[in-house]
Parts: structure tokens; sequence; C-alpha cells
């Protein structure tokens, strides 16, 4: 078992709040990814779960066990740092028996666990190398095999992979997303990187300010942002936020700004001051005679050949739309285009609070109902 409860956690340095009333439940076999930009709290978060530093408030609970005061040596958690931390004097085969030494292991024992960790990284061939001969990427699997011997209850990673160029980053991903799989354990992982987080986890808590603006699986909180923070973190390029007004029209609910225009739905609704929020991926290009639907009417400015596909870069009322499109597609700069999108790929949100807005429906019966605008 694995399963890691906080409830009300809040660390504050120098009167400055780095983290403030986090409520997270991590399911045993989770793989939470905690993302978010520099400062955001998230290392923070995890060395309080580590027992690296202690919470100004909140609890702590593993396995229903509140360890929210005992030392980090006592948690039944492994930690692997973003700088790797091995002992530079000792061999691989030393460092990864280490914590066995520690837990006072028999040597048949940690002989017996070294090797089987080993194989199951492929660093065998390692095993009498000193840190310093060492590639990065072999220093990575050395580090997560150091926490591996232990069998701990969860693993606790942070930013494991910054340190590695990209190729290599990309094939340690996937070794870690196999190790998950295969040990059906509990990871913590801390990064800023969203392609690792879309990547590897089951289950993303995005952090701004020492709080968590959402958690969800991917896909969740990909596909559904609940504020505008999350929608303009996550995605390459970012979702494109653009102030609009949500205005009735002849029965049906628009959406109206400089160079936007477009029917979401039939309803009724009062005047709302939006921001309107649109993936690259999900906006088609078009002609202004031709477009449909939610509609952007602008001019090209860049187009970014990337091999497989290509960033359009357009200009919308004075605002940068981007657009991921096939090769396919013929854009050139200094042309007029129409960017459209299908209304189920409009997402909005509140201007004033940020959060995202739901089409609701009152009244007692549907035909009755009167259609409103109201915070997820």
């Amino acid at each position: 078992m694995g399963t890691i409860q906080l409830t009300g956690i809040g660390r504050t340095f120098s009167k400055t709040a780095a983290v403030s009333d986090i409520d997270l439940t991590i399911d045993d076999g989770d793989f939470v990814v905690l993302l978010g930009p520099s400062g955001c709290g998230k290392t923070t978060l995890l060395r309080m779960i580590a027992g690296l530093l202690e919470p100004t408030s909140g609890r702590i609970r593993l396995d229903d066990v509140d360890i929210t005061e005992q030392p980090s040596k006592k948690r039944d958690l492994a930690m692997v740092f973003q700088s790797y931390a091995l002992y530079p004097h000792l061999t691989v085969r030393k460092n990864l028996a280490f914590p066995l030494r520690v837990q006072r292991r028999t040597k048949a024992e940690i002989d017996e666990r070294v090797t089987e960790v080993a194989d199951m990284l492929e660093i065998g061939q390692l095993l009498d190398r000193r840190p310093k001969e060492l590639s990065g990427g072999q220093r990575q699997r050395v580090a997560v095999g150091r926490a591996l011997v232990r069998e701990p209850k969860a693993f606790l990673m942070d930013e494991p992979l910054s340190n590695l160029d990209a190729k290599l980053r990309t094939q340690t991903r996937h070794e870690l997303t196999a190790l998950h799989r295969s040990l059906d354990a509990t990871f913590v992982y801390v990064t800023h990187d969203q392609v690792e987080a879309m990547t590897m986890a089951t289950k993303i808590v995005v952090l701004n300010h020492g709080r968590i603006e959402q958690s969800g699986t991917p896909e969740q909180v990909y596909d559904r942002p609940e504020s505008v923070f999350v929608a303009g973190f996550l995605g390459s390029p970012a979702m494109n936020l653009l102030d609009a007004q949500v205005i009735e029209i002849d029965g049906a609910v628009s959406v109206a700004a400089d160079g936007v225009a477009g029917e979401l739905w039939t309803g009724s609704t009062p005047d709302l001051d939006v921001v309107l929020g649109l993936r690259p991926e999900q906006l088609v290009v078009g002609s202004a005679e031709t477009a449909a639907g939610v509609t952007l009417v602008g001019t090209v400015e860049i187009v970014e050949n990337l091999g497989g596909e290509q960033i359009i870069t357009c200009r919308v009322g004075g605002r940068p739309v981007h657009v991921r499109a096939s090769r396919e597609v013929h854009a050139r700069a200094g042309e007029e285009v129409a960017l459209t999108a299908r209304p189920e790929h409009v997402h909005l949100f509140d201007r004033a609070t940020g959060r995202r807005l739901e089409w609701v429906a009152d009244g007692a019966s549907e035909s009755s109902a009167r259609s409103r605008m109201a915070t997820a």
C-alpha cells in the first residue's frame, strides 16, 4: 500500500506562504505529477511529504498512519533528487546497497536485491564504476535504483530528468513510465515540464502560488481547464486566450470581440465579460467567405515549419492567435484568413475571477428553463 493523504497542508517562510491549505489524496498505485511554474510550491510540498520540511499547518497520513511529525528516515518513502545525490567515493554497487546497509540487512539479502534492481534497470555492467565515470542518464538510473532497493511504499521524485538532454530525457521518461507500470507502486513526481506531466501521469495536480488550481487525469486537465491559468499553462502552443463578450442575439447565445464572432448555442443570457479560450489544434484555417461556426478573421504573420506539422501565427484584432495545422494547409504571411472552431471546442472563463464558466439551465422543466452562465 502507498496511499498518501494531505489535509490542510501549509508552509510559511518568513511570513510568506509557499504552500497554502493543500487537500490532496494520492491513491495507491497512482503516478501523480505536481506541475507548475518555478516558485509555485511543488518542491516545497514534495519535501514536506518526504519529511525534509516540517509543515506550518495541516497533517500528512501514509496508509492511514499520521506521519506529520515522523523524521524522514522513519517514513517508508524513497526520494530521488534533481542532483541524484550519489556518493562520489562509492561504486554503483555500494551506492545501491547503502539504504539496505542502513536497514542492517544481511549481506546475502543486499547482494540479491542489488542484483535484482541492477538487472531491472539494465545497469549491471556499471556496478563497479563510480558516479564520475557515468553519463547523466546512467547516474539517473542509479539514483532511481537506490530508491528501488528499499521497496518503499511510495517514490518521491524532484525533477529527476531536468539535467538530461532532450533525447535522453525522452528515453528515460519512457523507462520511468514502464517502471511504474511494472511495479504498480505510488509515484509522486515534481516537474515544470508539461510534456512529462501529460505523458507520465495518471493524475496531474496543477499548482499556482502555493495552491491547487486543478487536479485530474491528463485528459481532464487538458480538455477541461478550470481556470485561465491552467488553460494558458498546458499546451504547446498554449491555448489562445482572448478578451470577449457573451451576448444574446435573436435567441442565440453568441460570442463577440474584435475580429471574433459566432453563435454558440440556442438560449438567453445577460451580457458577460469573458475570456475566450481556443486550443491551436482545434482551429481550422479557411477563408472569410466560406467560414462557418465561431470565426476569427485575421492576418497571417508567421508560418513555422516543424516537419510533420506547422504553427501558423495570425493577428486577430491586434492579438496573436496560434494555429497547429498539417503541412497540407497553405498559408502565407500577409494574407487574410478565417479561423473557425466548433462550439464544443470553445472554452469560456469569467474575466474577473479567471474561473471556468459552464452553461446551466434554470427552471422546473426543460421547456420553461432559462439558461445562464455559471462558474464551474
